[in-house]
C-alpha cells in the first residue's frame, strides 16, 4: 500500500495526465486503469453513468467489470445500486458473507472470484452522475487509506463526467434554441407577426396541446406546416394567407 504522499503525488501526475486525454472516454478509461495501479488493493476497476434513471458502463478495466455491472443492472442490486440509492459509498469488505445484496453477491463470488467492492457515488453540489467502482479478489482488501485515496480518484472522474455532461446540454440547449428562432421565422413571415408575437403563438400552442416547445418548433420546421391555433392575432394560422 503506497503511503499517503504517494498516493497523491501519483493522483497529481494522473490528473495531469487527463489534460491530454481526447475527451471523456479517453479520461474514463485512463480513471479506472490507473485505480488498478494506484491503489494496490484494487484488482479491477469501472465506472457506471446515470441516466434517466438507468445506468451504462462507460469504463472497464476488463470484461469481468462489465459482467459485474451488468448483473446489478438486471437484478437491481448491487453496490452500484445502492450507491445512487443511498448517496454514499458503499464498502463490502467479503461478498462471501454481506447479505446485502443477496442475489448479485454470491454470483460474483462464485462466477468471478471477487470478494472485496468499493463503490462511490460520483456527483456535483447538484447531480448524482454515476458511480466509481473498485473490485478486489481478496476478502478485506481495501483499508481506511485505501477508501479515501480512491474517493479522491472518485472526484476526479466526477469532474470529468460533469464537464460532459454540461457541454451535452449546451448542444441542447443551442439546438433548441436555434430551431425555436427558426420557427419563429417562418411564423412572422408567413403572418406578418413580430418575433415577440411569433414566440407567444409557439408558446400558447405548446401549452395548449401539451407539446414541449421545441417540438412543436422542431415540426413546423421540419413540414412547414403550421399548427391550427387562433392565437395568431385573432387569426386561424391554417386560414391565414401565405
Amino acid at each position: 500500500m503506497p503511503e499517503t504522499q504517494g498516493f497523491l503525488d501519483q493522483l497529481a501526475e494522473m490528473a495531469r495526465s487527463l489534460e491530454h486525454e481526447q475527451g471523456t472516454q479517453g479520461t474514463l478509461e485512463l480513471a479506472v486503469s490507473a485505480a488498478t495501479h494506484i491503489i494496490d488493493a484494487c484488482d479491477l476497476a469501472g465506472v457506471s453513468i446515470a441516466r434517466r434513471d438507468e445506468l451504462r458502463t462507460r469504463a472497464a478495466t476488463d470484461d469481468a467489470v462489465l459482467a459485474m455491472h451488468e448483473l446489478q443492472y438486471q437484478l437491481g442490486e448491487g453496490p452500484d445500486v445502492q450507491t445512487l440509492r443511498d448517496h454514499e459509498t458503499v464498502y463490502c469488505p467479503d461478498l462471501n458473507t454481506d447479505q446485502r445484496w443477496p442475489r448479485w453477491g454470491p454470483r460474483v463470488v462464485q462466477e468471478l472470484g471477487v470478494r472485496s467492492v468499493v463503490s462511490y457515488r460520483l456527483f456535483t453540489t447538484s447531480d448524482t452522475l454515476g458511480a466509481l467502482n473498485l473490485f478486489s479478489r481478496t476478502p478485506h482488501a481495501f483499508d481506511t487509506e485505501d477508501i479515501d485515496n480512491g474517493l479522491a480518484l472518485a472526484a476526479h472522474v466526477a469532474v470529468a463526467v460533469a464537464e460532459e455532461q454540461n457541454d451535452q446540454r449546451l448542444h441542447v440547449a443551442l439546438a433548441s434554441r436555434t430551431v425555436i428562432g427558426q420557427a419563429q421565422g417562418i411564423l412572422m413571415e408567413r403572418f406578418d407577426l413580430s418575433a415577440d408575437e411569433a414566440f407567444q403563438v409557439l408558446i400558447r400552442f405548446s401549452t395548449h396541446q401539451n407539446i414541449k416547445l421545441h417540438r412543436v418548433a422542431s415540426q413546423l420546421v421540419a413540414t412547414r406546416k403550421i399548427p391550427s391555433s387562433s392565437d395568431t392575432k385573432g387569426t386561424d394560422p391554417e386560414q391565414a394567407p401565405a
